[in-house]
């Protein structure tokens, strides 16, 4: 079965391929080690729980999913919702909010809600992606610049936070850093087959044991899979975790789904999915996060950096995905290793450089050119990512389309709704 799905791709699957879906898979587990604790512990849970999501729900999507470079794990979007869950009921109310949300995705699923994402334009699919970039880039200016972690609202206050410590940078940070994403600019000029941000990561490791940096490395974990958690259900979760699962549910899905189309963007995939494909995603994740969810450990959704990692390093089918979780295994169970000593400032610079590529220069350069609707669409989706939300910044990129529709329609002439796009009409 999954040698028909990875033939369903374009040519034979050949050891080329197979070594880019290694290469990909396994720099997608190194950005996706220290993310993953560290997201699952703002949750209050255990940190190790965040890369047992990874791990578990990995294999799921991977066979079970439509997009085949698509890798997920936990992700900053779920955060405020596992977290209040934690905060009341511990790992148990976790674990309720997360099949709670999970159930619902399988319901978007049956009720074909999915494919009506693939009605969102492309320039709000690009200036999500490019938000979502420059989140990735700013996110690791605090690593990159060895100061302390910024607070704030929102991605813009986070960057003036860490402008604003400059002076107390250190450069040692900053050189392991800019080692990977120079090293990485130039190995994808040169060769863009070879792995880059894995040439990267080991260019400075290489530096960081010669000029002797004493930076944070990645360091040794021990993985042992978590119990079942434990809790009961009560009358009162019908109106506190029925209605936080439905409202993680909905944020999850949409964060799958564009993040599966911004990454199919960034491939220069502009050929789309089947609408159906849309609503399989979401009941491959959903049966993914209620295997997780059953352990307490957070929800995957799509990780941009992960993806787009593994595209760059030569990922291009399910296999990549299944890899991802294998090396991530290795890595914990392993962790005594030399990959324990890998600078988490090279792992910055690896998801530095991704954000930078995820924001699409080439877009930038056609804003003069593009049509007024498509140019602020993209404008504002972008800024809304960073202000706001992903999906607040959707849907204030789609309603530039409402309104231009309904201008059309009911103030222009009817010659005008010619230019109206489709996903309008």
């Amino acid at each position: 079965m999954l040698r028909a799905k990875l033939l369903r791709t374009r040519g034979k699957y050949n050891w080329e391929r197979f070594l880019g879906d290694c290469f990909g898979g396994l720099i997608a587990a190194l950005i996706a080690l220290p993310y993953g604790l560290s997201m699952a512990a703002l949750m209050n849970l255990p940190p190790i729980l965040g890369v047992v999501t990874s791990i578990l729900t990995a294999p799921i999507t991977a066979l079970l999913g439509r997009n085949p470079v698509l890798i997920g794990g936990t992700a900053s979007a779920t955060v405020p919702f596992i977290a209040a869950a934690v905060k009341a009921q511990g790992i148990g109310g976790a674990a309720k909010v997360s099949i709670v949300a999970s159930v619902f995705m399988m319901v978007f699923c049956v009720m074909r809600l999915g494919r009506y994402v693939s009605k969102v334009p492309p320039t709000v699919v690009a200036g999500f992606s490019a938000g979502i970039g420059a989140i990735m880039f700013i996110s690791q200016l605090n690593v990159l610049l060895g100061v302390h972690a910024p607070g704030g609202s929102n991605s813009l206050v986070q960057f003036f936070t860490v402008l604003a410590e400059i002076p107390q940078m250190r450069f040692a940070p900053l050189i392991l850093g800019g080692i990977v994403m120079a090293s990485a600019a130039a190995v994808m000029y040169w060769n863009p087959r070879i792995p880059a941000p894995l040439v990267g990561v080991a260019l400075a490791g290489v530096a960081a044991f010669l000029f002797k940096f004493h930076e944070p490395e990645v360091g040794s974990l021990s993985l042992t899979l978590p119990p079942f958690a434990g809790f009961s259900w009560t009358p009162q979760d019908v109106l506190s975790v029925i209605p936080t699962g439905l409202t993680l549910a909905f944020v999850a899905s949409i964060n799958i789904l564009l993040t599966s189309r911004a990454v199919e963007h960034f491939r220069g995939r502009h050929n789309h999915h089947k609408a159906a494909d849309a609503d399989a995603e979401l009941g491959a994740y959903g049966i993914a996060n209620l295997a997780a969810g059953m352990f307490g450990a957070p929800m995957s959704v799509g990780i941009p950096a992960r993806s787009v990692a593994n595209v760059r390093c030569g990922g291009t089918t399910r296999l990549s995905n299944i890899m991802h979780a294998v090396f991530l295994f290795g890595l914990v169970s392993l962790g005594s290793g030399w990959l324990a000593h890998i600078p988490l400032a090279a792992l910055a610079g690896v998801t530095a450089w991704m954000g930078l590529n995820l924001l699409d220069v080439s877009t930038w350069r056609r804003l003069p050119k593009m049509r007024l609707v498509d140019a602020s669409a993209f404008l504002v989706t972008a800024v809304s990512v960073l202000v706001v939300n992903a999906v607040a910044a959707v849907l204030a990129g789609c309603s530039l389309y409402v309104f231009q529709y309904l201008y059309h329609r009911y103030l222009g002439s009817p010659s005008t709704m010619a230019g109206v796009p489709s996903i309008a009409k």
